[in-house]
């Protein structure tokens, strides 16, 4: 803590201080930030599916063979998957934190005191000067020209000015000028930390496809305890019924278990969420290459069904900076501006100087002038002022002064109409004129700021990122309607609009009290200005609430609670952390031109998602029915487990891994589950009949071990099938893919080993002409299905 004795008002003593301390009266705040560790652990390995293939693979550890427990690796990988990913949100949240300053200047007991932001007590005399961040709510007790940035809490990008009796809110910038203000609310009271607190709230981004694998998840577990209760009455009835149970010499009902076993694996789509989650997590992956952080795996896939785009103007569509556009002369005039551009060469290497100075700097010479007086810029004066002087010319000196037109144009109507017409551009205007007063006598006669002679108009603007046009071109064409948003005068934004294409008048927010007028005002247009934080929020819910999806860019703290209430909330790389933390992708170069890249890859997520989504519902009807049919009929199930997962892996893993992963620019269309509904269903109907009219004699004519590998030859038919047609067009690596797994089915039979792992077994008899029949005929089922499909608009084979 570094001190300065000084003489003025002494602040808090120790004493004071103390007890505020003891009162809790510090500048701390120890709200929660996310979920606690053991809440992420529980909810990825405590679930019904999880607890249910435990429990099978417990028994298959128990009563029968290893080998037939393989399908309890899904079980690790998907609550791995699950874990790791929430808790990278967990530490993103963590860290999350608005004030970023590392010291705060207070006076206690006459001493100028440098402390850290969480040592301020309620009361503090806090000391503003230029660069610190305000730490806690303060009321201004007096000020020497002290301006704010605000613009991180409310989108104004002007500095406000503050006089006694002002607010100055926790989290803003003092861009220049000294103030003291007394400390009215710290710790969770004060602004930012409030403002931060409801950005910590945990929350998920609404994925259509997660909350159709959920809604399936859920329906299944609706059926499934039932379900399992009659499997295992089943099972019990075809190895002996209950007797069998309590003879100790009987060892079937070890048998009616692994049944049982079989029967469940075979209804859990157990590799569903693990492929969602790997496309999600391979797109995530492609797009870090791409400068795009992924911070919810669910995020690549809400962009692709955004039909709405909110854009903050400054840091998305500008970089932020003001660039220096030109000069102009005065109407009528034709003066020589070497004189102005020597006065603006000396504005602009002002130590204390602002935005405007810094797009001055280095565009001009001084040339051989001297500098004199300086008035430094003040809004509430309207202008800042230097004296130049020529080299030798001794006392003799011009004042130039630099600043609104309104101000310095006051009696020159003509010159202030033109000021006006190029303000109405969207540039930012400021007049030059010229005094024989020094600048310390301007502050005391306004009159002589009005009798300055106007010399020539100064020229700003916004740099507009280069690649911002083409981008909202890009999404326009997509149908995806973009709306700017911005706390800057709306004549600014309107002109910016206009430069990237955008063809609707600038409407200024602040006149927009209801939500009737809100909502008015976007049936209208899309260009906001002077849009408060609020109602950027209020805009969000607005559009929600008409069954739009919304995604929101900004950088900005004022952006955040918008970010955080949309679909999808975007934040530029440059962000304030508070953004960066709720936002779910971030642009880490904050190039606005990603956004394209991010769309083409969830529009490939969800529509191979739900492609590979038909191949294990497929296996989830074709599960049900063979466990009920079996245990109605007193049959034993038709398969291993071990087969099952032989099946699963060559005509469901392995594809759906490819296919989840493969090309794929097919637009969003809504109904992904009931899509998958109405084509699974059906196909999943034709490959239980096909494997229970094959098993159906094999059962009685042939050993068990050999009826069920037979009949694994015509489950595996069908289900390829099912693949082949999902996976059209077939283009050469699709048909290889098809013909690799076709071949490992064959070479399983044929290999010593996998033949014994799998307990496959069969001979050239006509049994096995039969269900290689059966299986065609069950083909050729799903064929005919899938071409009924496509025509009803159920399966879409290209983009």
């Amino acid at each position: 803590m570094t001190q300065e004795k000084v003489a003025t008002d002494p602040g808090l003593s120790r004493a004071e201080v103390e007890a505020r301390v003891a009162a809790g009266q510090v500048n701390v705040t120890r709200t929660p930030t996310s979920r606690p560790v053991k809440s992420i652990l529980a909810e990825n390995v405590f679930t019904l599916f999880n607890g249910i293939l435990t429990v099978c693979f417990i028994v298959v550890c128990l009563l029968g063979d290893l080998r037939d427990g393989f399908f309890f690796g899904v079980v690790v990988f998907n609550a791995a998957i699950g874990i790791v990913q929430e808790l990278r949100a967990k530490r993103a949240l963590d860290r999350l934190a608005l004030l970023a300053s590392p010291e705060t200047a207070v006076r206690r007991e006459g001493v100028l005191a440098v402390i850290r932001p969480e040592e301020v007590v309620l009361g503090d005399l806090v000391i503003a000067r230029p660069g610190d961040q305000i730490t806690a709510d303060c009321v201004v007790e007096s000020t020497i020209a002290l301006f704010l940035d605000e613009s991180m809490l409310t989108g104004e990008s002007d500095p406000i000015p503050k006089k006694a009796g002002d607010t100055l809110m926790s989290g803003s910038l003092v861009s220049s000028g000294t103030g003291e203000a007394r400390v009215v609310a710290v710790g969770a009271d004060s602004y930012a930390s409030r403002l931060t607190a409801e950005i910590k709230r945990h929350s998920l981004v609404h994925s259509e496809l997660r909350a159709a694998t959920n809604r399936i998840l859920v329906y299944l577990s609706w059926i499934l305890v039932p379900l399992i209760v009659i499997i295992l009455l089943g099972r019990i009835g075809a190895y002996g019924g209950f007797a069998a149970l309590f003879d100790p010499n009987d060892q079937s009902y070890r048998q009616a278990l692994i049944d049982a076993v079989a029967s469940v694996v075979g209804i859990i789509p157990e590799g569903l969420v693990l492929l969602t989650s790997l496309a999600f997590g391979v797109a995530a992956i492609q797009l870090t290459r791409q400068r795009v952080l992924v911070q919810e795996l669910a995020a690549v896939e809400v962009l692709a069904r955004v039909d709405v785009l909110c854009l903050d103007k400054t840091g998305t569509l500008t970089t932020g900076a003001i660039g220096f556009h030109g000069l102009q002369q005065l109407p009528g005039r034709d003066d020589d501006l070497v004189g102005a551009t020597r006065a603006l060469a000396a504005l602009s290497t002002d130590d204390a100087g602002n935005a405007t100075s810094r797009a001055l700097s280095n565009r001009f010479e001084l040339g051989d002038a001297v500098v004199g007086e300086r008035l430094a810029f003040s809004s509430l004066r309207g202008f800042s002022a230097v004296s130049l002087s020529a080299a030798g010319a001794g006392d003799t000196s011009t004042t130039w002064l630099l600043g609104a037109p309104e101000r310095l144009l006051a009696g020159h109507p003509e010159s202030l109409a033109e000021a006006h017409a190029i303000a109405a551009t969207g540039r930012r205007t400021l007049a030059l004129a010229r005094s024989t007063d020094a600048p310390s006598t301007l502050l005391d006669d306004p009159a002589l700021v009005e009798r300055a002679e106007p010399a020539c108009f100064v020229i700003l603007e916004e740099t507009l990122r280069p690649e911002a046009k083409g981008t909202l071109g890009y999404f326009a064409e997509e149908g995806v309607r973009v709306i700017i948003l911005s706390g800057d005068n709306p004549h600014t934004v309107g002109s910016i609009a206009r430069q990237l294409g955008l063809g609707y008048e600038a409407v200024d927010a602040s006149t927009l009290e209801s939500d009737e007028d809100l909502a008015e005002a976007l049936a209208n247009g899309s260009v906001f200005g002077r849009v408060a934080p609020e109602q950027k929020r209020r805009i969000v819910k607005t559009l929600q609430a008409q069954g739009r999806s919304v995604a929101m860019t900004g950088d900005g703290v004022n952006d955040a609670m918008a970010i955080k209430d949309a679909d999808l909330g975007i934040a530029m790389g440059n962000a304030t952390p508070a953004t960066r933390a709720v936002s779910r992708l971030v642009l880490l170069d904050s190039r606005f031109d990603r956004l394209p890249e991010v769309l083409l890859l969830g529009r490939r997520v969800i529509a191979n998602v739900e492609r590979v989504s038909n191949l294990f519902l497929s296996k989830t009807v074709y599960g049900i029915v063979l466990a009920l049919v079996t245990a109605a009929t007193a049959w034993e199930f038709p398969f291993l487990p071990r087969q099952l997962t032989l099946v699963s892996t060559l005509a469901i893993g392995i594809p759906s891994f490819f296919l989840a992963l493969a090309p794929n620019r097919r637009r969003y269309r809504s109904g992904v589950l009931p899509r998958v509904l109405k084509f699974s269903l059906p196909t999943g109907l034709i490959a239980a009949a096909t494997c229970l009219i094959a098993y159906a004699p094999l059962r009685v004519a042939l050993p068990q071990s050999e009826a069920r590998s037979l009949t694994t030859i015509a489950l595996f038919t069908v289900s390829l099938w099912i693949v082949s047609v999902l996976a059209r067009p077939l283009s050469r690596p699709r048909v290889i893919l098809v013909a690799s797994v076709t071949a490992a089915f064959v070479l399983s039979f044929v290999i010593t080993f996998t033949r014994d792992f799998f307990m496959l077994s069969f001979s050239l008899t006509p049994w096995l002409a039969y269900v290689v029949v059966i299986g065609a005929v069950g083909a050729s089922g799903i064929e005919l299905y899938y071409r009924f499909a496509k025509r009803r608009g159920l399966v879409v084979d290209r983009a």
